[in-house]
């Protein structure tokens, strides 16, 4: 097993700059392999649907628990395919946080859903609980449309409140899904990201915590039949033998080159976890009383997809910013705004607005996260944030 320390080492950036991410360090570890597999691709020359398609979902259900793996080409198709294969359409409404990327808002929209934005718990900043059954609430008094599905987003890494929203979905009857695009490799108890819910979507963009040199995602069921259904709309709905249409589909396949990468990166996941957890924890021990952090809750395992937190306010955040730009210490903002106030979802903005999601864009910041970071790195960060008053 690869050790984490040694990563680093290996990684040959001790003395370079530090980076938000760091995708050529990780690179520098694994080239030699990764240029073994591409070729190995190129010599068999299956570059969709090869065998390593099959042996990555294998692994990706063996380390998740996931009754099945789909591979897909997206993470945003990770989200679509499962809508799809639920009917979830026009006139269905399908709840959201109001704090993340817009490929969840996208996703509702793109099977003609409609998304009904939900506040988030401003500290943890996944979805709040009970704004979630109020708005189920408001939904079903309204009679316009018919509550279908729950999306919750494990915002930043850290998993939503699951056993909750699993009491909540069945309450209400109502499909339930996990976007888990920034949080594969993390856990409540002994259950990994990808068997919390009964449907999981991932991301492997890049920068993820699992990421491959493109596009690509994964859907995890627990459901058999279910998967067997999006193996067939990932494929533009055809039956197994590619001759019939069975049902719409799009074309939502992972590149066979690009499973065979994440193959290889599953190697060094968990070393690379190991670092980015040393990391996270420099970061709480440092700064949990100049930012305000998410809290560390035992038995929820983040897998540190980003480390944010909320500065004093907006004009703290500038200044923390700019002393960091100062520094050649690079920092981020996820998110400038909540989903309802972007013109695109506008119209479906809630009365009175979502004021949790609207004050966290004003303070959040995000700080480098990354397997390669050192702890002098990290010590370098904080001590630059700490000398902003």
């Amino acid at each position: 097993m690869t050790n984490s320390v040694d990563l680093i080492a290996r990684s040959g950036v001790e003395d370079g700059p530090i980076n938000f991410m760091d995708l050529k360090a990780q690179q520098n570890v694994i080239r030699a392999e990764v240029d073994a597999v591409i070729q190995k691709v190129l010599d068999h020359g299956r570059y969709i649907s090869g065998p390593e398609i099959d042996e990555l979902e294998a692994e990706l259900a063996r380390r998740t628990g996931a009754v099945e793996v789909v591979g897909c080409a997206s993470g945003t198709d990770a989200l679509i395919i499962p809508l799809m294969g639920e009917g979830i359409g026009p006139g269905d409404a399908v709840f959201i946080p109001g704090f993340t990327y817009n490929a969840t808002a996208n996703a509702v929209l793109a099977v003609g859903a409609t998304p009904v934005f939900v506040d988030i718990d401003p500290k943890t900043f996944n979805i709040c609980t009970d704004h979630l059954e109020a708005q189920i609430d408001a939904t079903l008094a309204g009679g316009k449309l018919t509550p279908k599905a729950i999306i919750a987003v494990d915002l930043f890494g850290l998993p939503a409140d699951y056993p909750t929203l699993t009491k909540i979905a069945d309450k209400h009857g109502l499909f339930f899904m996990a976007d888990a695009a920034q949080s594969f490799g993390g856990a409540i108890g002994d259950n990994p990201v990808g068997s919390l819910a009964p449907v999981s979507g991932t991301s492997f963009f890049p920068s993820k915590t699992l990421g491959c040199y493109g596009d690509g995602g994964a859907i995890f069921s627990m459901d058999k039949e279910r998967a067997d259904i999006w193996k067939s709309i990932r494929f533009h709905g055809t039956d197994d033998a590619r001759k019939e249409s069975l049902r719409v589909g799009i074309n939502g396949r992972l590149d066979t080159i690009q499973a065979a990468i994440l193959l290889v990166k599953l190697k060094i996941f968990d070393a690379e976890w190991e670092n980015r957890n040393r990391a996270a924890q420099i970061y709480y021990e440092r700064l949990s009383e100049r930012l305000g952090l998410p809290p560390q809750v035992d038995g929820f395992k983040s897998s540190w997809g980003l480390f944010s937190g909320l500065a004093r306010s907006g004009d703290d955040r500038a200044r923390i910013q700019s002393h960091l730009q100062s520094k050649k210490i690079p920092s981020a903002i996820y998110y400038t705004m909540g989903l309802h106030v972007h013109h695109a979802f506008s119209a479906y903005a809630p009365d009175g607005g979502l004021p949790h999601c609207e004050d966290a864009s004003t303070r959040i910041l995000a700080l480098p996260m990354h397997p390669y970071l050192t702890d002098e790195n990290v010590h370098d960060i904080c001590d630059a944030v700490l000398e902003v008053n």
